[in-house]
């Protein structure tokens, strides 16, 4: 059997050693400096985000390194570690959303972003990316590169955003913007909150209801894996990626007619309704009879059961119970897959073999359709049981997965 791939997190002076030396054997000059920025994982609360809902992100330690020169014209030129021989030009006179192609856009819709958003000291600029983020793994290396640009723009031009969790907001903002108008992503901010608002040692429950500020939607909750013995282990299944946009967006229009139906705003009102009834599970079941469609039960059910779920992790793990926090893992997973429907075979095979061999809990992680699982193991078990789905999905003809060792970690920052 092949031994699992365990991908490690650069180190602060790697990132920043192979950042600087493609962006000067690319453009001939020194960088202005160096930023990062981390990929993601949810811990639980998946599908909520557009449902007004809560989610549990914590930062990776993989991150996105940027070396960055701004420009005193509005060109803009961007090279990656993943092809250092070709470099993509654009130019931001004129920009309009759409207006760049492929892995470009997401850098470029940042700069394009803030001067919509009236920011106009910002111009072109030359940058360089290495990243440890893999790619395509659900884990958000997107928002890893839109957020170290935003830290790099808003350093260089002196915006004075980038200091102070509520200026960071603003560079949230431009960066949702440039993934979801110039890049045609759709993201619901999820991703970047957590890239640039999450603290080592916690997760960020971030709170998606519309009504809230942004100061007001986000709490720091501990997440101290030593304390407990634990590590979390994240697999990349490599499944082939199936998240078209016709799946996300049917899921969300499913609620939102649901929502519409049962006369509220949102599935939150629902949900927050339920939480305070004698009975929640009447209250769940009276308020599923209203709906006549089954799917759209099934759909309702999740993200309802799901809401509920943050809380009740958050206050398990607080206290220590970690058999209760895992099985809230696994009732995610399993409602994920069962009223949702967005697994895959890889996803629910890596997810029962973590379960059989040990882990508290497991579950997808993401949007689904692909993607990566997570599991609460206890320490030194994961490479383990990352070896065990590595064989079990030889055995089952699928992509070799690979893993990475999770941890809370810091947001973005400036490097050098």
């Amino acid at each position: 059997m092949t031994a699992v791939e365990f991908i490690e997190p650069l180190s602060h002076d790697e990132g920043v050693k192979i950042a600087v030396d493609l962006f000067k054997a690319t453009y001939g000059e020194e960088p202005a400096g160096v930023w990062a920025a981390p990929g993601r994982v949810n811990l639980i609360g998946e599908h909520t985000d557009y449902n007004a809902g809560l989610c549990l992100p914590i930062a990776l330690p993989h991150r996105t390194f940027i070396a960055l020169k701004p420009r005193e014209d509005t060109k803009v030129r961007v090279v990656s570690d993943v092809d250092p021989e070709n470099v993509t030009e654009a130019d931001l006179d004129g920009l309009q959303a759409g207006g760049v192609e492929g892995w470009a856009a997401y850098p470029v819709g940042v700069a394009w972003a803030l001067r919509e958003a009236g920011f106009n000291a910002v111009q072109g600029f030359d940058a360089a990316f290495s990243s440890c983020v893999p790619l395509g793994s659900g884990l958000s290396s997107s928002a890893a590169m839109t957020c170290s640009t935003a830290l790099a723009l808003d350093d260089v031009y002196g915006l004075g955003y980038g200091a102070s969790d509520a200026g960071r907001v603003t560079l949230i903002n431009a960066a949702i913007k440039s993934e979801n108008d110039m890049a045609g992503a759709s993201t619901g901010g999820l991703d970047q909150n957590a890239s640039m608002r999450c603290t080592f040692g916690h997760a960020l429950r971030l709170d998606c209801r519309p009504e809230l500020s942004p100061l007001e939607n986000v709490s720091q909750q501990e997440f101290d894996l030593d304390k407990y013995g634990l590590e979390l282990m994240v697999l990349d299944t490599q499944a082939p990626h199936q998240l078209n946009d016709g799946q996300y967006a049917q899921r969300r229009a499913t609620c939102e007619k649901a929502a519409e139906i049962l006369g509220v705003a949102n599935l939150r009102v629902v949900a927050d309704s339920i939480a305070k009834s004698d009975d929640p599970f009447q209250a769940l079941k009276e308020t599923l009879d209203k709906l006549e469609d089954d799917t759209m039960k099934k759909r309702v059910r999740h993200v309802i059961t799901e809401i509920a779920r943050v809380n009740s992790f958050v206050r398990a793990f607080a206290n220590g119970k970690i058999d209760e926090a895992g099985r809230l893992f696994n009732a995610s997973h399993d409602s994920l897959a069962a009223d949702y429907e967005v697994t895959v075979p890889e996803l629910d095979i890596a997810v029962e073999v973590a379960r059989a061999n040990g882990a508290y809990g497991a579950r997808m992680t993401g949007g689904g359709f692909g993607g990566s699982i997570i599991a609460l193991v206890d320490k030194g078990q994961g490479h383990e049981i990352a070896q065990k789905i590595a064989d079990r999905f030889e055995k089952e003809g699928f992509n070799a997965p690979r893993a990475l060792p999770a941890f809370a970690a810091a947001s973005a920052s400036r490097e050098a």
